[in-house]
C-alpha cells in the first residue's frame, strides 16, 4: 500500500515538472521524437479490507491498475503515462499483455509511426488499429478482454504525450480540435451502420459554435461529478450514514449507490438512510452492475416505487443487465 502510494506521488511529482518543461518550450513539438522504452507498475489497493469498490457482482473487490509509463527521447516531454482498471487478481496479466505489445512503440517515431493517420483502417495499417488488432495477440480478444485493456492504458500514454507537447491537460487539447481534426481520432468501424463520418462531423460541426465559452465555464467552474464514496454495497449502514456527511460536506450533490443485494430490504435500507442523509433535493443514483435482469428489475422497481425509498426518489437506475 505504501509503496504504491510513493509511486503514485513520484509520477504526480514528475507530471508537474514535465508541464513546466512544456510551458518553457511553447506548448509546441519542436523536435523529433522517438519511444525509448514502455515500463508497467502493478499498483493495488487491499480495499476488499473493508468493501470499498463493493457491489452486487464485484463483492470483494482489490482496486488496482497497470500503470503504464512510455519514456521517449525527448527531453521536453520525457514520458508519457496511462493506466488500466481492475479489481485484483489478474492485474499482473494484464501488465505482461502491455509488455507483449510494446514492441509495436519501441524505437518509433512518435509522429510519423504513432500519430499520422493513426486510425487508418485499411489492412489496419494505423497505430490504433496495430494495437487493438495485433494479428497474433488479436486471438487473445480482440477489443475486450485483457487486450483492450492493455490497449487501453497504451493509448492513454500516447494521448498523454500528444496533450503534453501541445502544453495543455488532454480535456482542453481535445477541446481546441476542429470538428475536421477530431473525426479523425474516431474509430468507426463498429458504429457506421448508425453515423456515418460524414455525419458525425456535421453534428460536431453543428455544435461547435459557442466552445469556447463553453471551455471557459469547465476552467471556472468544473464539470459535475457524482460520488459513490457513500454507495458501496458491503458498507454497514453506519458507514453509509458517515460516508454521506462526509461527501456532502465536500460540496456533493450527486449520489450513486450499489444495488442488486440478495435481499431487496437490505437495497431499500441504505437507500433511505442516503436519502435520509442527502435531503429530498439531491440527486440519487443507482448501479446494479448486470445484476438485475428484465423480469427481476421490473419486479423489483415495483416494490422499490410502492416503498417511496428507491424509486421515483431515484435520479435514474442504470447498468441493469
Amino acid at each position: 500500500m505504501l509503496n504504491a502510494l510513493l509511486r503514485f506521488f513520484y509520477f504526480s511529482r514528475n507530471l508537474t515538472r514535465h508541464h513546466r518543461l512544456e510551458e518553457k518550450n511553447g506548448g509546441h513539438a519542436t523536435t523529433t521524437m522517438k519511444i525509448t522504452a514502455v515500463t508497467t507498475h502493478d499498483v493495488r489497493f487491499p480495499t476488499s479490507a473493508d468493501l470499498s469498490g463493493s457491489d452486487a457482482v464485484h463483492k470483494d473487490p482489490d482496486y488496482s491498475c497497470v500503470y503504464v509509463v512510455v519514456s521517449t527521447d525527448d527531453p521536453s516531454c520525457p514520458e508519457g503515462y496511462g493506466l488500466t482498471f481492475t479489481l485484483g487478481r489478474g492485474n499482473e496479466i494484464v501488465a505482461s499483455c502491455v509488455k507483449a505489445l510494446s514492441f509495436l512503440l519501441v524505437g518509433k517515431d512518435f509522429d510519423q509511426d504513432i500519430v499520422k493517420d493513426m486510425m487508418n483502417v485499411d489492412d489496419h495499417k494505423g497505430f490504433y488499429y496495430q494495437i487493438c488488432q495485433e494479428g497474433q495477440l488479436r486471438w487473445l480478444g480482440p477489443e475486450k478482454g485483457v487486450v483492450a485493456l492493455a490497449a487501453g492504458a497504451i493509448m492513454n500514454a500516447v494521448w498523454d504525450i500528444m496533450a503534453r507537447r501541445a502544453g495543455k491537460p488532454l480535456w482542453e487539447f481535445v477541446c481546441d480540435m476542429e470538428p475536421e481534426e477530431l473525426i479523425q481520432y474516431i474509430d468507426f468501424k463498429h458504429i457506421d451502420d448508425f453515423v456515418t463520418k460524414e455525419e458525425a462531423l456535421k453534428l460536431l460541426r453543428s455544435i461547435r459554435p459557442g466552445w469556447q465559452e463553453r471551455k471557459q465555464q469547465m476552467k471556472d467552474q468544473g464539470f459535475r461529478a457524482y460520488t459513490t464514496s457513500c454507495g458501496w454495497l458491503g458498507y454497514s449502514l453506519d458507514v453509509v450514514r458517515a460516508k454521506c456527511r462526509e461527501s456532502l460536506a465536500e460540496g456533493h450533490q450527486y449520489f450513486k449507490m450499489k444495488v442488486g443485494s440478495r435481499d431487496i430490504q437490505d437495497d431499500m435500507k441504505r437507500a433511505a438512510v442516503i436519502r435520509e442523509e442527502i435531503g429530498d433535493d439531491l440527486f440519487l443514483m443507482m448501479d446494479a452492475n448486470q445484476k438485475w435482469y428484465v423480469g427481476y428489475y421490473c419486479a423489483s422497481s415495483t416494490v422499490c416505487f410502492v416503498s417511496g425509498l428507491l424509486v421515483p426518489s431515484a435520479y435514474f437506475i442504470f447498468a441493469l443487465l
